[in-house]
């Protein structure tokens, strides 16, 4: 078993690299533990809550006793099928704001400016607004990754958009477009009806090449030969060769846990372990970064939300529609309306985010108690809590250690209670007056600082956003782990492609971002010049410096 290029996991950035990769003729051998995306509790949307919640697709990873959450373990589901997370998200489809890049680049991660990654994330898409309007310029229409938007038939849809216009805020009719900031269509994966997935878009396509293969396997650890990368080690005592390059794509999570068994990490901390040193690179595992939210709930006056469909007959009607037609209900996320917005004057660009949801249910796929209600979902983009991930043991079998540390400083506290209080201005809107019946989540009662603290403390979940724990930046950088082209410093012939290379979160969710950067890396590693950068200059709001909206 061997191959040019042997890519572990076949996640959003490892399906993207190894279609580039195979396109331009390169022998490849993708390594995934997980097995197969068939069937209908991946592949159609609105059944979203089922593959998180299934050990079959899910690492199911959960942190360290949070200390400043009440000590509870929060789930950091991974996706443990080929397409990775994509294959189990919410389908979500957001670049990330024009800022977040140049902050990369501003941090070392040189060419990562968003008039670097613009090219690339037009070159991988295929955008389809279904007429609802949008920025045409801005998107791609030739790519493999179909990005299409809900029919916003719910009039729920309309209002929470309406609502935001109503408190003052900007209506942007295409926010991964020129301007993020404001209420407006949400996107989404999704093609014909179907989760369009990195499996779906990139891996599938490139397997019907004779030069790209797929097996499946657990990767132990990298086999490192004076200073070079040669192959990796798999359960079970299999080996497999790398005659150029192995290119880690396992995971914020996996990733750094791969590296640090390999001898690549924080020298104390692998001596501990008693495994041998081969780079003493101390950003291994450092620098975790993820989005905490919590969701707004409120009962509805009108019997309109997707409630009237929480039951096991109209699930299935639901299901047996999308199975013969493809359309209907089954066919969204029923994520399709959002808003970016600035919490206060002096932000030069969207911190919080929401997710409209015409239900009140949890991930869990659990319904409010209260029956026909409805969320948004919201928390801050960047906060400046950092974790870590480390390993349990020596044994590549055990989980690592996970620890967020969310909501470890005062401006974490600040953020969140703001985003709280910001959201039920939104709901007080007239939009909303035909609908809002009452406050079900926090609660009306919880009104002051240290209420809303309690709430935060009880309710906020992870956005299951990771990243930034192979923090990509300059090689004298002694924190950064792997260069401006995702070599693993310190090591030949290794490269690390995912978010764990993200040096600071983006600005909403993380699957584009992560397919962005297996189509770039995949130009660094075939050796070709990077597209030609974007002079489109987006939107900022021109008040900002004294204005929040």
């Amino acid at each position: 078993m061997e191959a040019d290029f042997v890519i572990v996991g076949a996640g959003s950035a490892g399906c993207a690299v190894a279609y580039r990769l195979a396109e331009a003729g390169e022998s490849v051998l993708v390594i995934e533990h997980g097995g197969t995306d068939a069937g209908p509790f991946i592949q159609m949307p609105a059944a979203l809550s089922y593959p998180m919640n299934m050990k079959q697709y899910d690492w199911g990873y959960t942190s360290e006793p949070e200390p400043h959450l009440g000590n509870r373990r929060l789930a950091c589901p991974r996706g443990k099928v080929i397409g990775g997370s994509s294959s189990i998200n919410g389908m979500v489809y957001v670049r990330g704001h024009a800022m977040d890049f140049d902050h990369w680049a501003e941090a070392g991660a040189d060419g990562w400016s968003y008039a670097d990654v613009l090219p690339y994330y037009k070159r991988m898409e295929s955008w389809d607004d279904g007429g609802h309007g949008g920025d045409p310029a801005w998107r791609g229409t030739n790519g493999p990754l179909h990005v299409t938007r809900g029919p916003r038939d719910n009039p729920l849809f309309s209002a929470f958009v309406e609502a935001g216009r109503q408190a003052g805020y900007e209506v942007t009719d295409d926010y991964n477009g020129q301007k993020q900031e404001g209420f407006g269509p949400f996107e989404q994966t999704v093609h014909k009806g179907v989760r369009w997935s990195a499996a779906n878009a990139y891996l599938k396509p490139a397997l019907k090449r004779e030069n790209c293969g797929l097996i499946r396997g657990l990767v132990e650890r990298v086999i490192i030969k004076e200073g070079r990368a040669v192959g990796v080690a798999l359960a079970g005592g299999k080996t497999v060769r790398a005659r150029r390059e192995v290119i880690l794509a396992a995971s914020s999570i996996n990733s750094p846990k791969i590296l640090m068994l390999s001898g690549i990490g924080p020298a104390d901390h692998l001596a501990q372990h008693g495994i041998d040193v081969v780079a003493d690179r101390p950003g291994v595992g450092a620098n975790l970064q993820d989005h905490l939210e919590m969701y707004i709930q409120m009962a509805s006056k009108q019997p309109i939300t997707l409630y009237k469909h929480w039951n096991l007959l109209s699930k299935a009607v639901i299901g047996a529609q999308w199975l013969f037609t493809g359309k209907g209900l089954g066919a969204s996320n029923q994520f399709e309306s959002c808003g970016f917005i600035r919490s206060q004057a002096g932000v030069p660009y969207p911190d919080i985010q929401y997710h409209f949801l015409p239900i009140a249910v949890r991930y869990d796929g659990k319904a409010s108690a209260e029956g026909h209600g409805f969320q948004a979902h919201t928390g801050p983009m960047r906060s400046p809590s950092r974790g870590s991930v480390t390993l349990r043991s020596g044994d590549p079998k055990d989980d690592p250690l996970i620890r967020f540390n969310y909501m470890s400083t005062e401006q974490d506290w600040e953020d969140f209670r703001r985003c709280i209080r910001l959201t039920r201005e939104i709901f007080a809107q007239e939009a909303f007056e035909p609908f809002v019946k009452h406050e079900i989540q926090p609660g009306a009662a919880a009104q002051s600082d240290a209420e809303l603290d309690d709430v935060i403390r009880e309710h906020a979940e992870s956005a299951y956003h990771p990243c930034g724990t192979c923090r990509m930046g300059r090689a004298d950088d002694p924190q950064a782990v792997v260069d401006p082209q995702g070599r693993v410093i310190g090591v030949d012939a290794l490269r690390v492609v995912d978010s764990s290379v993200f040096p600071r979160i983006t600005n909403g969710n993380l699957n584009a971002p992560s397919i962005m950067m297996g189509e770039k890396m995949s130009d660094h590693i075939l050796g070709r010049d990077p597209l030609a950068r974007s002079n489109d200059q987006p939107w900022i709001h021109p008040d900002w410096e004294t204005a929040q909206r």
